[in-house]
Order: C-alpha cells, then structure tokens, then sequence
C-alpha cells in the first residue's frame, strides 16, 4: 500500500511538471503519428513525403492498403497496390487515425505486465470500435466528416493510452490496478486535452472532446460531437477503465440520450453496422 501511495505521488508529481513546463515525454511508439502529423501540416510536404513515412512502416503500410481496399474507401475502383495510392485513396485524417491505431496497439503490445497489457489491448479495441462506429455513422447521417469524425473519435482515449505507457515506470500501478483506475480517471482528461494542443488538432474536434453536455438532443446527430457520443454507446466493446470503476453504460437501445427516437437510432445502427465491421476489419486485420 505504502508503495502504491510513493509511486502514485511521485507519477502525479512527473505528469503536473510536465504539463507545467508545457512538455509531454511521448511513448516511441506514438513517433510515427507525430511525424505524418508533421509532414500532414507542412505545406511544403508532398503526399510523396508521407508515404515514404508510412512504406518505413510495415505494419501501418500493410493497413493502409488494406484499408484503401475496403468497399467502405473504395466502393468502384481498381484495387490499390501501392501505399502512396493508399495514402492518397484513404486521405490524412483516416491516414491519421490508422497511425495512431497501429501506435496504440504497439503500446498495448509493449507492456511487461499482463494485466497492464490486457487493460491495453482493451482500450485499444474500444477506441478503434468507437472510432469505426463514428465513420460509419457520419457517413449515414452526413452530421460531419466521415475522415474527420474516425480519426476525433480515435483520440477520445489519448490521455488514458499515455497514462497506461507512462505506468510502466510505476510497478505498484499494476498491484493496485483499481486505485490505478481512479488515478487514470483524475488526469486522463488534463492529459488528453494538452496532447490534443499537441497535435494541434482543429476547434471542432477539440469541441468534440471538450463538451460537458456531449449530445445536443436533436435527432438526427447533428454534429461531430453527436457523431462521437452515439458511436461510444453503440459499441459492444467496453472501455475497461469503465469497468473497474463501475460505470459501464447499459446497452444504447435500453438508456438512449434525451431526444433519441430509438427506433430510429436502430435502423441507423443497422445500416450503419455493415460498414463498420468493414473497417473495423481493415484496422484490426
């Protein structure tokens, strides 16, 4: 016990200094998301100099192409062979949120401790469910950018993906993993919100994250943040920081937000789903 109160001290110390200097030590793994993240912002960057980054790649080479190749991507083209035809066919934001899916499931991959790596892979697949859930979603409501709306979605969990790679510093976080769970639930969201600035990501997606009323009530979802919140109450895949914390929802179609039609949110899930699975079999392939 006392070990868990010195390292969980000493952790929150680490991550308010970091934040107060205006610095985060990222994971290795998250590197490849940060230089498309680069090169996506530089005007004098081509789509060339990208895929260079993505080919150095195997796994998110392979991904890409796959995911270039999904009827979702590509319903009436030739096959794609090439990453560059890859980058180009999937576009940056999908391109984006891919990294960052191949990145988070390297850190889930990373870890030495069992529970830590199985707490990761589990968030790993909530976020990529979420994320195809909320391409989907925007697809057949039109309420935001398709591209746009998987890769926010994507990042919703950022914060908690970094405390999860940070911990392996901490030994006493897997010991105690509900008092870790409660640790994760106080800084995920001051973490999460300086690595979005990180990434300078646009005001609509940092509106998405930072709502404290996530749904507007309107039906149908009206916007990214609508998008992103019908999609993690449609997923069957649970965050399991929820799960330790006991806050998991009931299914979407027993609790549905003030405002949703729920016979019409089944038939947009339905229509919704095959897509979804679509891609969500492109990513996790």
């Amino acid at each position: 016990m006392q070990d868990f109160e010195s390292q969980e001290q000493a952790f929150a110390q680490q991550i308010e200094q970091e934040l107060l200097e205006g610095r985060l030590n990222f994971p290795t793994a998250l590197d490849v998301s940060l230089r498309i993240k680069r090169l996506a912002d530089d005007p004098s960057s081509s789509l060339d100099d990208i895929a260079k980054v993505v080919r150095a790649e195997p796994v998110l080479s392979a991904k890409a192409v796959r995911m270039a190749n999904a009827v979702v991507m590509n319903p009436y083209g030739p096959p794609i062979t090439s990453v560059t035809d890859a980058v180009r066919r999937i576009g940056l934001s999908s391109l984006r949120c891919l990294a960052f899916a191949v990145s988070a499931e390297q850190l889930a991959q990373d870890h030495r401790s069992h529970t830590m790596r199985l707490i990761a892979s589990g968030l790993w697949m909530h976020s990529v469910d979420v994320a195809c859930w909320s391409y989907a979603l925007a697809r057949e409501t039109r309420a935001a950018n398709a591209d746009t709306a998987m890769f926010a979605a994507m990042m919703i969990d950022i914060g908690q993906f970094f405390l999860l790679a940070r911990a392996a510093d901490y030994p006493a976080m897997e010991l105690n993993i509900d008092r870790f769970a409660h640790f994760v639930s106080t800084w995920n969201e001051p973490i999460g919100r300086t690595i979005l600035e990180v990434f300078d990501l646009p005001e609509s997606i940092l509106d998405a994250y930072q709502s404290e009323h996530p749904y507007s009530g309107a039906w149908p979802p009206a916007s990214l943040a609508d998008i992103i919140m019908v999609a993690t109450l449609a997923t069957d895949t649970p965050n399991p920081f929820q799960n330790l914390l006991g806050t998991k929802r009931p299914p979407l179609s027993e609790d549905p937000p003030d405002g949703v039609d729920v016979k019409q949110l089944t038939e947009l899930l339905a229509t919704a789903k095959a897509g979804r699975q679509e891609l969500l079999a492109a990513v996790c392939g």
